[in-house]
Order: structure tokens, then C-alpha cells, then sequence
């Protein structure tokens, strides 16, 4: 499957595009202010790809930082935390270890692209929420090809298609 996103200035740029591909025979969604949004019509959050992601990666790698961290303590026989005794002393390196493991988590699973964002829903998003209109259409390359020359006419801002490679 080929998606095609273009981005017009106005929604009367986005209707009359439209229109254009459904005289061709294109079926086409409108995302924008009246319209679609960008959850209904699947365009994922990186915000919370990013955290679940991260959360997911924690679940494994905090408990895994405690158990390295505490046998690493163990196998060593380092006195860092005298205040702690021996088994606390295990303890306490276990617990430095989850917390390694957590920062990994975030690092690691997203947390970073959490911060920065990611990927082109972002951009697409933050050109919903500045009053822009995008036109998506979905199917074969040759239609998208069809649409990309018809929706040229109507000078999008940003034309950018897409292969969707997932399901080969």
C-alpha cells in the first residue's frame, strides 16, 4: 500500500483538491479543522509510540539492572556504601543497577524521540494545529502517481509520498 500527503495553505485549496482526484476516480481524506483529525484518520502520536516504547523497555531492563547490579556488588566484594553492611551494601548496588536500568529504559525504548519528536507525523500534526489542511490518498503506486500530478496543480506546500513496507 502507497500513501501520498500533501499539505495545502486553506480548505478551500484542500476541497477543490479533493474534488479534483474524486472526478478522477480517487478517493482521497481530508485531515484539518472540520474534518478529519489526525488520530481519526491513524496518523499515530510519536509522543506516545515514544512512551509506551520506553515504559515497555523499563518493564525488562529495571529488574535486570537490580539483579546485575546486586551480583556485580556481590562477586566484587566492594565496601563503596560502609554505612550500608554488607547485604546493604548488595542492596544498594542493586538498587544503582535499576536505576541504570531505567535510564537505559528511557534512552534506550524512546524516551529520547519523546523529547526531540520523531518520524513525519510530527511535522503533519504541527501543520494541523497551525490551521493547514492535508489531502491523503491511499492505494497502488500508479494511483498515487495520478494523484501526485493532480494534486501538483493546486501547489501544495508539501507533497511527500510513502511505501508501506510492512506487510511484505
Amino acid at each position: 500500500m502507497n500513501y501520498l500527503v500533501a499539505v495545502l495553505p486553506d480548505r478551500i485549496q484542500a476541497e477543490a483538491a479533493y474534488l479534483a482526484l474524486e472526478e478522477e476516480g480517487i478517493n482521497s481524506t481530508i485531515l484539518g479543522k472540520g474534518y478529519k483529525t489526525a488520530d481519526e484518520f491513524g496518523l499515530i502520536d510519536p509522543k506516545d509510540q515514544a512512551k509506551k516504547q520506553a515504559q515497555l523497555m523499563a518493564t525488562w531492563l529495571i529488574p535486570f539492572g537490580f539483579f546485575a547490579g546486586f551480583t556485580f556488588s556481590l562477586i566484587t566484594g566492594l565496601d563503596t556504601f560502609a554505612w550500608a553492611g554488607e547485604v546493604g551494601n548488595h542492596i544498594v548496588g542493586g538498587l544503582l543497577g535499576a536505576a541504570s536500568g531505567a535510564m537505559g529504559g528511557v534512552f534506550v525504548g524512546g524516551g529520547v524521540g519523546l523529547l526531540v519528536g520523531s518520524g513525519d507525523a510530527l511535522p503533519y500534526r504541527n501543520r494541523l494545529d497551525a490551521g493547514k489542511y492535508l489531502v491523503a490518498v491511499q492505494g497502488s503506486e500508479t494511483l498515487t502517481r495520478q494523484a501526485t500530478r493532480i494534486l501538483r496543480q493546486f501547489d501544495p506546500e508539501n507533497i511527500q509520498g510513502y511505501a508501506d513496507t510492512s506487510s511484505v
